[in-house]
């Protein structure tokens, strides 16, 4: 198929690229190399098949609703995947109107640029953080979406807004996929997993929130990768479809078991400094999948404790430790 892959050179972007190059898709994508962080780490993620035959690259801003329909136009894709956003929910409630412009202006100007160019499949990159602070767990899709408390979680939940008004008024086909922190190699630095296992190589550190109870559905990237795909291809072959899906593991971690279990890997002890759990911060996450697997055929297979191994060994090799 030609899929239209916005936020391609990021974390998760870049290993859907790279999986559906090597299942020989066509592949145009757009990046405007936020300033979030290193614009180097972009290039290192893309620096693989930069140069594939099947792959066309643009550095450039969804926002930038003319060229967008342009390539659009130009592509002619079978399925656009929208997963470019500003990322981070304590980042959000520091710089909110940042959130609003590129997560809700920049998802309605890529669906305007849809409209123009006569493209109507589209994958929305939401988050497990629409859920907010909701104590019914596991978190299921038709959940009441009542608890958001960050700028970052309220974006999101407004994408999904948009989306749907799409799908009702110009006939999108749309699919809604929930990520639940999602890790493994080439994840972005100011994330947790990345955060703890540099400052363990390093003896630097590690500030935990609250009293480490805190828990979170980490879900390795190949198998949130596989997720998407199932989606693609589902959306790509249905009418009228309107759909979401959680993209979890559903098996929530602690802060304590993540410590645990990065000692156990490296063989080093971390320095732990507790502090207050700060605001926009959740309890916990937890993906109810069924559904993903009922349709997606989507079905997690890396284990926590195997994900952070691999982790840990390109973190080695990235790094230098």
């Amino acid at each position: 198929m030609k899929i239209f892959v916005t936020g391609g050179a990021g974390f998760i972007g870049s290993h859907l690229v790279e999986a559906l190059l090597a299942g020989d898709n066509q592949v145009c994508v757009i990046d405007n190399f936020d300033a979030h962080y290193d614009f180097k780490i972009k290039e290192d993620n893309i620096s693989s098949f930069k140069e594939n035959k099947n792959l066309m690259f643009y550095r450039e801003d969804i926002r930038s609703t003319t060229k967008i329909t342009k390539r659009l136009k130009d592509f002619s894709p079978d399925v656009v995947v929208h997963l470019a956003a500003k990322a981070g929910v304590r980042p959000s409630l520091a710089a909110p109107m940042e959130y609003v412009e590129n997560n809700i202006k920049g998802t309605v100007s890529l669906l305007e640029s849809m409209k123009e160019a006569s493209i109507n499949k589209f994958i929305f990159a939401s988050s497990s953080s629409v859920y907010g602070a909701s104590k019914i767990v596991p978190f299921k899709e038709d959940a009441c979406l009542d608890s958001a408390i960050s700028v970052y979680a309220a974006t999101k939940q407004a994408g999904e807004s948009f989306t749907k008004m799409y799908h009702n008024l110009y006939g999108f086909d749309v699919i809604n996929l929930r990520f639940f922190t999602v890790y493994g190699p080439r994840q972005r630095p100011d994330l947790a997993i990345h955060k703890f296992l540099k400052a363990n190589f390093e003896g630097r550190e590690i500030e935990i929130y609250g009293d480490g109870s805190m828990a979170r559905d980490y879900t390795f990237v190949r198998d949130t990768v596989a997720g998407i795909i199932g989606a693609i291809k589902r959306v790509a072959s249905l009418s009228n479809v309107y759909e979401t899906y959680n993209l979890g593991n559903s098996t929530p971690i602690s802060l304590i078991q993540l410590i645990s279990t990065i000692e156990k890997i490296t063989g080093k002890k971390s320095l732990v400094r507790y502090s207050e759990v700060p605001k926009g911060d959740v309890p916990i996450t937890f993906a109810d999948i069924k559904k993903a697997n009922q349709n997606l055929s989507y079905c997690p297979s890396m284990s926590f404790e195997d994900g952070v191994v691999e982790f840990s060994s390109w973190m080695k090799d990235y790094y230098g430790f």
